[in-house]
Formats: C-alpha cells, structure tokens, sequence
C-alpha cells in the first residue's frame, strides 16, 4: 500500500506553559503529543481516554506491562515504549494500524505477538536489546527486516474458522398479483483480478489470501450461493474467464460473453491472458441470447472528439470498456404460475405469473460497465458513462421497430459515488454541460453527440438520455459496496428501467458489528475474497402496453403501481 508521507515527532520537544492572561482571554490549547517520564511503574486509566493523541513518548520508565487498553488511541502515529522492562505485549496493538514508529528497544521481550503484523503502515520498528529468538531477529536484521518480518507474522497469524455472517435479505415489495409479470435476479460483482491483488494496495491481507488460487474458491462461492438468474461480473482476468467463470458457469446451466479492455490488441498473446475485462452470464433455461456488443470508450472518444482536446487526452486514452447483450424473455415461462408472495432470499427463481405467452418476443439488453478509477477524473467517468448510454440507446434502437419495449438493466461498478455527477446524470436523465465534475473543461463541442436529442437537437445547456433508469439500492440499504483501508463507499450499481420494472428485495450489507468484532480494517480478508461487495437485486418486469406510442424506453410512460 503506498505509504502516506509521515514526518516523526522532533526530538528536540520544546514545551510551553500558557501564562494566565492568556488562558483569562480564552486561548485554546491544542497538543498532539504526551510524554510521560520519571521511572513511572503504572499508567492511569485516564491516559486511555486521550483519544486525539498522534504520539506517545512513555520511554525510559519501569513499566512491566502495557494493558490492553492502549489500543482505544487509534490516531497514534508514534508509540515509543523503549527502555521499559516489558516482557509481553498486549495483542491489542495490532489493531493500532494508524502506527508509523514503534520503539520497543531495550526491553525483556523474548516472543512477539503475531498480531503486530498488522500494523501495515509501520515503517520503523525498533526492536533493538531485546531477548528475541534468533529467528526474529535474523530476520529482522535482513534489509527491509521490518516489512519482511511483519509479511511473516501477518502470513502467520492465526485466522479464526469462523464463517462470514449470512448478509440479510430486504424485501420491498411483494409482486404484482393483478397482472403478467416476471421475476428474476441480478448480481453485480468487482471480483478483484489477480494482476491487481498486490500487497503493496492491500498490504493488511496475508499473501495467502491474496493469492489467486485461494481467492478464487470464495468469489465462486459467492457467485454460485446467489444464484442469480444474469450475473454482471467486473476485473475478470481473459485468461480465468474461460478457465474458471465460463466453465464453471456453464455446468450450472448459464451462458455468458466476456470482452477485455482495449489494451488487449495492443499486448503479446501472454500478457493478453491476464487483461481484465468485463463478463455477463444468464441463465439459459430463462434468456435466450439474441445479440451481444461491445463499447470500447477510447474508440467513441475518438470518433466524436469534433477537435475537442480534453476529448483526446484524457478520455480517449483511458481502455476502460462496456458490454451489452440483449435477451430474449424465453416465452414459456410467460404461462408459469407463482405462489409465493414474498420475495425469498437468495436462490431465486425467475418465474412468470399469469396470462398467456404473449404474440411477440420480450426482449431485454443487459449492460455491464468498468468506469476509469481515478478520483481526480471524474470528467473522464461522466463521459464515459454518456458514451455507454448513447451506444446503449443506438443498440436498442437497431434492435427493435419498438425500442420502447426493451427494458434495461445497467450494472457496473462507475467508480462514483451517490453524490457524483455520473449517479446524477443515470437517475435523473442528464446533467448541465457546467456540471463541477467536468472540471471547467471543454467537453460542450462533443457533448452534444451523446445527448438525447442528438448532435442537431435544440441544447438547453444540459446532456441528457432517454432512459428512465432507477438505481435498485437507495443510500441507506448498502452504506458500503466497496471497502478497503483508504476508502469504505459506494461505487457499484443496479439501474432498471423504472417504467418496465420494480424492485422486489436486495441482499444488504455485512454486519458491520461482525467487521469491528474481527478488525477488519479492509478486504480482501481471508474470510472476504474482493475489495467489494456483491450486490443482488430482484426485480419484477411488467408486460408493456400492446401498443406504446413512447420515445425510448418509455419517457413518458407512466410507470407501473
């Protein structure tokens, strides 16, 4: 994980006394740092409730223990214990993973707790005049002795067997019982590719649990539990696709299509293998496939730059891609009866209710989509997302003399958050060509390619889109889809058409308690195989009118009860 720039405390500490006037004039007071000396052989209590300290300096004392306690100071930074007369230490101090300094030179200690591995921030470990097995310190005294010797007690800490708790089920709604409709599951999953499984992004996870071979069991697992009826998977690896996802998938009665980034044209066939890319699996007893396509979003940038240079240096040179198919609702189920009124968690049928087949084929186009990461991109994200849609748009445009009738599921980890720019423009059908996060850029002279009424339509200074899209989670169901170290928010999505669809019921969040109780303080974790979390929809679809005299998607279609 890349280390954050940490200045230690200075040696030299001066200390100020405030003079009376200036406490009777109201100054306030601020220190960060607290040292303790004087041969002390005990601490009080009370030092534990000094949460805001940064640094503490208790050497050259008689201390023979350190409670357990010193771990409710999370904001510590340095932690000098040296010249104590400490044989053991509490394991509590590796949940201390702000910790940059840690001295514990000159004391009794003769074994470390296995726990202090992770502490993956730490980059001075001071271990100096201590009874330590010659294992510890041969180690320790290797170059980079400290990472090396924290990667082994991290390898080697004992995981409890303990299984994750089972993510709860939400219902919403219960389906329509007046009219045809059919019911089926969605998952959306960031499965973390090996290439990008690194100890240096995800240095609080043992290497054993990043390893692919042993990640790779959990995501299944995860994938196969839910047992979605479309599966819309993000940073599959060319090469594990067909290895792993697609023939596994296969034997449970799915068919899929994949496409890497752009950057596969342009590696050798090895390193070909190992570009992630993005995969949609459907079930074949319920879809049957009628198209499939591909969006590479530099090739769009590039055909619509109209001499924008914004357009060609930052959003053309991104190989982020999207992928879509579009399915056919396979009729016989159209006559399926349904008993159940609640919606039931997770293995989920896609089953219709009521009426007879109908005349002509239900379609409906799945889009899967991996937005550019960068925080400070997010003009790049927002435009890649309107490229999506208007590609989306011409698609069901072409396929269908209807294109009202094609309903759409859109999922897709936009790297975004709920209050971004790209949310924005998905839930509300646009965002104003001034919109912050373009960035002040020039971005108008191109825009206008993407929005709904074309590149000759009247412009009313915003980009729209003609799909009415809802996102399936609102912001309190799923506080959290992605959760590392550094960053714990919501980036990946569901959208629906929300005038062909409802929500019936979603699988929420892990137990966040669970998360505390365990100190974990990101994922992957031996117990978590991603640095996401999977999300679950189950969505109803409703017949459309015989007849609808829409634009696309239903714009003013009213929307179902």
């Amino acid at each position: 994980m890349p280390k954050e720039k940490y200045d230690p405390p200075d040696p030299r500490r001066c200390y100020t006394i405030m003079s009376a006037e200036e406490a009777a004039s109201g100054k306030k007071s601020y220190w960060a740092e607290l040292e303790i000396s004087g041969r002390v052989r005990s601490l009080s209590s009370s030092l534990w409730t000094l949460s805001h300290l940064t640094a503490l300096h208790i050497n050259d004392n008689n201390l023979s223990r350190i409670p357990p306690d010193i771990a409710k100071l999370p904001h510590l930074a340095y932690l000098n214990l040296s010249s104590n007369k400490l044989r053991s230490l509490p394991v509590e101090l590796g949940n201390m993973v702000s910790l940059r300094e840690l001295l514990l030179n000159n004391n009794l200690l003769r074994v470390l707790p296995y726990e202090l591995g992770r502490l993956f921030q730490l980059q001075t470990l001071g271990l100096k005049g201590n009874p330590l097995s010659p294992d510890i310190l041969n180690l320790y005294q290797e170059p980079d002795g400290t990472r090396k010797l924290l990667n082994y007690m991290l390898d080697n800490l004992a995981v409890h067997p303990e299984q994750l708790p089972q993510r709860p089920w939400i219902a919403l709604k219960e389906r329509d019982q007046t009219t045809p409709t059919a019911v089926f599951t969605v998952m959306c999953y960031n499965v973390l590719c090996d290439k990008y499984a690194t100890r240096q992004l995800y240095a609080y996870c043992p290497s054993w649990a990043l390893n692919w071979e042993y990640r790779k069991k959990g995501i299944m697992e995860e994938i196969t539990s839910c047992d979605a009826d479309i599966i819309s998977l993000q940073e599959v690896e060319t090469e594990q696709y067909y290895a792993m996802f697609l023939d596994t998938l296969k034997q449970r009665g799915y068919d899929g299509y994949f496409c890497p980034k752009s950057r596969a044209k342009l590696v050798s066939e090895q390193e070909r293998k190992h570009v992630d890319g993005c995969a949609v699996f459907f079930k074949t007893d319920k879809f049957t496939l009628v198209q499939k396509h591909t969006v590479e979003f530099n090739q769009v940038a590039l055909a619509n730059s109209e001499g924008s240079e914004v357009m060609l240096n930052r959003v053309m040179t991104k190989d982020n891609i999207g992928v879509a198919v579009l399915l056919e609702v396979n009729k016989d189920l159209f006559s399926e009866g349904c008993g159940f009124r609640t919606p039931p968690p997770p293995r989920l049928k896609c089953v219709f209710s009521g009426g007879k087949p109908p005349q002509e084929r239900q379609l409906i186009l799945v889009a899967n989509a991996h937005m550019h990461w960068d925080p400070e991109y997010s003009d790049v994200k927002l435009v890649q997302t309107m490229m999506f849609l208007s590609e989306l748009k011409s698609i069901a445009e072409r396929a269908s003399g209807d294109p009202s009738s094609i309903p759409i599921v859109l999922c897709a980890d936009l790297n975004s958050l709920p209050d971004s720019g790209v949310v924005e423009y998905l839930s509300n059908g646009g965002v104003a060509e001034t919109h912050k996060d373009f960035k002040e850029l020039r971005y108008s002279d191109c825009l206008t390619n993407f929005s709904c009424n074309g590149k000759n339509g009247a412009s009313d200074g915003s980009v729209t889109h003609s799909f009415q899209l809802k996102s399936a989670y609102d912001g309190s169901q799923m506080p959290y889809t992605n959760y590392t170290y550094d960053f714990k928010g919501v980036i990946d999505y569901i959208f629906f058409s929300r005038t062909h669809m409802s929500v019936l019921g979603l699988l929420g969040p892990l137990d966040s308690q669970w998360l505390s109780d365990n100190s974990v303080t990101g994922c992957p974790h031996p117990h978590v195989p991603s640095d996401h979390f999977s999300l679950l929809a189950q969505l109803e679809l409703h017949r459309p009118p015989p007849h609808p005299l829409n634009p696309l998607n239903g714009l003013h279609l009213p929307a179902h009860r």
